[in-house]
């Protein structure tokens, strides 16, 4: 399937039957991924997270990606302001020259007092000097999907490392095939809760390569299928290592969690997340 994205709508084609299938993914060390950074112990998606998280060892994050209302891309996981800073509203009342008057870390402890709340290019400058990956989750919050897609490509565009070192996922479908119509060698992965029966149909679809499923939802047969279609698994979001260590050897491709230590400082698990073969 490849999709194009015209004038705020994007139309999907199919693959014809028989044609061969890319599934691109990063191809990277590493396979803990600190949940909107070290979450843990600070701020979620702020630059102090990423920080944080790079700090405790993870080589990868994973950050949330909304717009504001003149289409910046933000980092951030709500679609109002009132959980994560210290505004109110909703994102779309608000546009980049608002940014400065935000406070994103007051909210989870003293320490963070004034931290901003980011730009996805201020994130992607801090990634490339950390020598991080991530996983990018787009946050269309209802939204015709082209704005964010387009604002996302135009960002990774600048930058060729990120083919490479950046993976896109959503729930929402729609941006994913408008990201990938604007994109298509950019790593896409399917975001679910419950996946549905077909999924490994879904991916195809979409030309994506991973699934990205709720830890309460992970099981051996979606393991075994996804070996059997060339599929990625990543689980998210994980802070007891015990109800997943049974699928730490059976094809799991990467955990996301608020503590990365939990994992990298169990030498098991420290093992696991070295294996260059994660993709």
């Amino acid at each position: 399937m490849l999709a194009r994205v015209t004038g705020g709508k994007s139309t999907i084609h199919m693959t014809p039957p028989g044609s061969p299938l890319a599934f691109p993914d990063t191809a990277t060390p590493g396979r803990v991924i600190a949940h909107r950074g070290a979450s843990g112990v600070a701020p979620e998606n702020t630059l102090a997270a990423f920080r944080e998280g790079a700090r405790q060892g993870a080589r990868w994050v994973e950050v949330d990606v909304s717009l504001l209302g003149d289409g910046t891309a933000v980092l951030h996981h709500d679609a109002t302001l009132d959980r994560c800073t210290d505004g109110t509203g909703p994102l779309t009342q608000l546009g980049a020259r608002d940014l400065a008057g935000l406070d994103a870390g007051s909210w989870f402890g003293p320490g963070f007092a004034g931290e901003p709340l980011p730009t996805l290019e201020q994130t992607l400058d801090l990634l490339e000097a950390l020598e991080l990956y991530a996983n990018l989750e787009m946050k269309p919050h209802g939204a015709p999907p082209a704005p964010i897609a387009r604002a996302v490509a135009a960002a990774l565009a600048k930058r060729p490392w990120t083919a490479s070192r950046i993976l896109i996922s959503s729930f929402d479908l729609d941006a994913l095939a408008a990201l990938g119509g604007l994109m298509p060698e950019q790593p896409l992965a399917v975001l679910y809760e419950p996946p549905p029966n077909d999924w490994p149909r879904v991916l195809k679809r979409l030309r994506a390569r991973s699934l990205h499923v709720e830890d309460g939802e992970l099981d051996e047969d979606i393991l075994a299928r996804a070996s059997a279609e060339g599929f990625h698994v990543r689980v998210y979001t994980v802070n007891e290592p015990a109800p997943v260590l049974r699928f730490r050897d059976a094809g799991l491709s990467g955990v996301i969690t608020d503590h990365p230590p939990l994992f990298l400082d169990d030498p098991g698990w420290a093992r696991w997340a070295r294996d260059d073969q994660a993709g």
